[in-house]
């Protein structure tokens, strides 16, 4: 049987269906799964562990056998947990058939296959009786359902029907309950991320349409290490607010909720943004408590646990609005069986008991649908923009034709308002070029631009009205670029459209660089990092089966990562390893880069950080990666508008800074595939 797998294809710009064995897709699940992350979690494995063990002892307290339901095993850690607390039996469920299986190895190398049964099902499946899954009803729930949003897994319906169908009344859980905070902040950096901004170009104004202003944005929750976000670029304009809880030990609710919470505004300003977290409390008297809140809430920011599979949310309000210190707001959490939405109540409504609660924002402008959060902030960085329109000046003549090539770009309105003679771009979707005809309409530019759905290959000159390009631009930006050099799509473009070019046509950008450097990291390493041992327990098996779906393909390839997110220091140089000239047509032949990064601070190496940078003009870059140089301390400041390349090493390297250790790099650039090769060593000099 074989199962087809969506890949962007960096050679077309497009998203393939490419056919793959039946193993790839669980691979892929396991390779990228949070298991190591969640297994390396010491405080939240503590934590649960000492709530099992306080619930078994409620229950032996009363005289009863303790049976445990344990919804969502994943490596049977918690149920291992459990028998060693003194449960007598306990029911694993796990519903992900590789992990089933690891589960079941894991209980069995530990000793515990008398009393621990894995069973393979979706806990709704589960049947109770003689003949089914489970002899009888367990009288203690244990489970990990939860996601950063807490419910975005399910953990509703599945509480729900458990409390209906396979747990005794007055039954024990862990954790015991979970309690949801917001707080109401103004941030200029965060409402860049859903609404586009006015930019100045030429003295003139550049406004957003006003669909996009009014529409709720997209409904998906934006879920972020909220630990990276500075204090200093929000402003609380109230106290953090309990918001509901939910206690897993009593029958559960999945149906459409709404809570509110009342306070006094502490700061004027422009209510725009909601701050969300969880925590749980894993005993009735709330003794023992795992929290999802961001550092910058400790007194000690240091000592906040770090942890991947749970982060924090930001959620946009519908639309922003005036609050004055001192006033008595009202802020609405509404959820349904997954997701959560936040409102704050009109002036003329707050207080009134008869008012509806708001219904889930949804996207009605399209703009939320073409451009992702990260791409928001990126067209609304100003510093940015100055620099495309810049590197337009330098090259734009009055009798200049332009194309464009990029998706959803404000490169063609820029141009035209540069002053170019005509100026055309090619969009990916009729739904992009809908949103930039929009963006014109709102600035009275309606036909300034001509917007074509066209591929690049199949552009004649007729579409362009006979003319020959003497700009061809582009960031580049395409939505279905994954990985950092995806981007190079845009020279295949410009080798497509090469017969469209004036002789002494300007190319922007002229070219790129990937450029590398050898970091640590403070803790991202935990994703791919074995765990061996957790809490005692022994869980190789499933170290064995990540290694074995690493090693099906994905090992010696990078993987994206938002590293403004994942703070790391570098222990080399930076340096541009390949160079890409996009004033040339693509080459035919592989281009190869070979070289070495000497190490200048000690640490432990666990792999490189991979960027472009684009140089629209002799002395005008942009980079996608770094946003300044390396501090001396080797200290790096990411770029929040896209993802970087992180090649992890199978093994950490123990670096002493001496200078007599180098990484060694290898780079390949397939023409014909779009992707980079690429090979690292570590070599003693």
């Amino acid at each position: 049987m074989k199962t087809f797998c969506g890949r962007a294809n960096p050679t077309t710009g497009a998203l393939d269906w490419v056919e793959e064995s039946e193993e790839y897709d669980y691979h892929q699940e396991i390779a990228r799964s949070c298991y190591a992350d969640m297994l390396h979690d010491h405080d939240r494995n503590k934590k649960y562990y000492e709530g099992i063990w306080a619930a078994v002892a409620r229950v032996k307290a009363r005289g009863e056998r303790v049976i445990v339901l344990d919804i969502g095993t994943g490596t049977g850690l918690l149920s291992m947990m459990a028998i060693t607390a003194g449960a007598d039996f306990c029911y694993a469920v796990e519903v992900f058939k590789p992990m089933a299986e690891a589960a079941q190895c894991i209980v069995e190398k530990n000793g515990f296959s008398d009393k621990i049964k894995i069973i393979n099902k979706h806990s709704t499946d589960v049947t109770v009786g003689p003949d089914g899954d489970m002899q009888v009803k367990a009288n203690v729930l244990i489970t990990e359902l939860f996601d950063t949003e807490l419910i975005g897994e399910g953990a509703l319906p599945s509480y729900e029907h458990a409390h209906q169908n396979l747990m005794q009344e007055h039954c024990e859980a862990v954790p015991h309950r979970a309690t949801v905070y917001a707080q109401l902040v103004e941030s200029e950096l965060l409402w860049s991320w859903a609404q586009l901004q006015p930019v100045e170009v030429e003295g003139a104004r550049l406004v957003p349409p006003p669909t996009v202003g009014r529409c709720a944005g997209a409904h998906a929750v934006c879920d972020i290490q909220l630990s990276q976000v500075s204090p200093a670029t929000f402003t609380p304009l109230g106290p953090v607010c309990t918001m509901f809880t939910v206690d897993f030990s009593k029958p559960v609710s999945s149906a459409f909720q709404a809570h509110s919470s009342q306070f006094v505004a502490q700061s004027s300003g422009r209510a725009q943004v909601v701050l969300s977290w969880w925590d749980l409390d894993m005993d009735p008297s709330g003794s023992i408590v795992c929290t999802m809140a961001p550092s910058w809430t400790y007194q000690e920011p240091k000592m906040a646990p770090w942890r991947d599979h749970w982060m924090q949310s930001v959620y946009f309000l519908p639309v922003e609005s005036q609050v004055t210190e001192g006033e008595e707001l009202s802020l609405m959490v509404c959820h349904d069986d997954y997701s959560l939405w936040y409102s704050l109540q009109p002036r003329s409504q707050r207080g009134s008991q008869t008012e509806a609660p708001p219904s889930r924002p949804c996207c009605t402008c399209q703009a939320h649908l073409v451009w992702t959060r990260p791409r928001f902030g990126e067209l609304n960085d100003r510093r940015r923009t100055e620099s495309y329109v810049s590197a337009l000046r330098s090259v734009l003549r009055e009798d200049s034709v332009c194309l464009s090539v990029s998706d959803g770009s404000l490169l063609p309105v820029f141009a035209h308002m540069l002053g170019a003679k005509k100026v055309f771009g090619l969009e990916n979707s009729q739904m992009s070029k809908q949103v930039i005809d929009e963006v014109l309409q709102a600035n009275s530019m309606k036909g300034c631009v001509e917007l074509l759905e066209i591929r690049p290959e199949q552009l004649t000159s007729n579409d362009v009205g006979g003319e020959q390009i003497s700009v061809l631009m582009g960031e580049p930006y395409f939505s279905t670029s994954l990985l950092p050099w995806h981007s190079l799509f845009f020279w295949y473009c410009r080798t497509a459209l090469a017969g469209l070019l004036r002789p002494n046509a300007s190319i922007l950008p002229r070219s790129a660089s990937l450029h590398v450097v050898a970091v640590e990291f403070q803790d991202l390493w935990r994703i791919r990092a074995p765990c061996g041992t957790c809490e005692g327990f022994d869980v190789t098996p499933m170290d064995e089966m990540v290694q074995r779906s690493l090693d099906f393909r994905e090992s010696r390839e990078a993987e994206p990562h938002p590293l403004w997110e994942y703070p790391c220091r570098a222990l080399t140089q930076s340096t541009a390893a390949m160079t890409f000239d996009f004033t040339q047509c693509l080459p035919q032949q592989p281009i190869s880069s070979q070289g070495s990064l000497s190490f200048i601070r000690e640490g432990r190496c666990h792999g490189v950080a991979l960027w472009m940078e684009y140089h629209l003009t002799d002395d005008i870059t942009v980079s996608a990666g770094l946003n300044r140089p390396i501090n001396e301390q080797g200290d790096c400041e990411w770029s929040r508008h896209r993802k970087q390349g992180v090649y992890f090493f199978g093994s950490p390297w123990e670096i002493s800074g001496d200078g007599r250790a180098a990484v060694s790099y290898s780079f390949t650039f397939e023409p014909s595939l779009g992707d980079i090769r690429m090979d690292f060593s570590v070599t003693s000099q």
